[in-house]
């Protein structure tokens, strides 16, 4: 008996079946669409998780990361972090569970799956090896969530101070058309400049004019108001310098 799907279909709540689905957009022509609920809120599915994973293996975690049910994917992913974060001393299970992760990308089709798995998983698993494979899926990832998974990982980096790839994998992604995409790099280009304003400042200069609105807006939330409007209207002005000072009278 697979104990994780059970514990999952025994808090399934049909009232909530419908506010879900209009919030991650399962309708005709949406990001979402087709993908069906239980009706089970995160904190809930957090609590399932903390009660079985130790009781479930991989078996149990890919019967669940494969099913129709988005709750019972993100309850898979959940565990499989479990695994990863308490086998530090056992870097095979580690690599199982990553090599498990990158198999079942086509599964993690939603953004909340993707941000709340891909860090604590491949980005941590990347912290001291080569990073390549999230260049490959910026650039190349058959879907949008693979595309996103290239970026948000990076966040374990930034954890740690290092953005340089955070700034490098924006600029892969930089042009990219879907505003799920333009939102999540300019959170990562945020988190970023969090640790290193004058790299974010160094970053958009040259690229304000161009990169999308959403973008731009994301990445620079956390500037002051002034700054924010500055760097606001020089993204919206064609052929404007993007220094902000030297566009708008000297404020920096």
């Amino acid at each position: 008996m697979n104990a994780l799907y059970q514990e999952m279909l025994a808090h399934a709540d049909p009232s909530q079946v419908a506010g879900l689905s209009r919030f991650f957009k399962t309708g005709p022509g949406q990001y979402g669409e087709g993908d069906r609920f239980l009706g089970i809120k995160v904190p809930v599915t957090r609590e399932v998780v903390g009660k079985v994973w130790r009781n479930i293996g991989f078996e149990e975690i890919r019967e669940c990361v494969e099913s129709e049910y988005h709750e019972l994917r993100l309850a898979a992913l959940l565990s499989l972090i479990q695994i990863y974060s308490h086998s530090k001393k056992n870097p095979r299970l580690q690599q199982e569970c990553i090599d498990f992760y990158l198999a079942h990308t086509a599964f993690i089709n939603n953004w909340d799956l993707v941000d709340l798995s891909c860090y604590p998983l491949l980005g941590d698993w990347l912290l001291n090896r080569d990073r390549s494979v999230l260049y490959e899926l910026a650039r190349n990832g058959k879907t949008i969530w693979e595309q996103r998974i290239g970026i948000v990982s990076t966040m374990a980096f930034i954890r740690k101070g290092q953005t340089a790839d955070t700034f490098a994998i924006a600029d892969i992604l930089l042009h990219y058309p879907h505003d799920l995409i333009h939102k999540a790099v300019g959170w990562l280009l945020r988190e970023a400049g969090k640790r290193d304003k004058a790299a974010l400042v160094a970053y958009l200069e040259p690229r304000c004019r161009t990169m999308p609105r959403t973008m731009l807006r994301y990445a620079i939330e956390k500037f002051p108001d002034s700054e924010r409007r500055d760097w606001l209207l020089l993204g919206a002005v064609p052929n404007s310098s993007c220094r902000a000072g030297d566009a708008l009278g000297g404020r920096t």
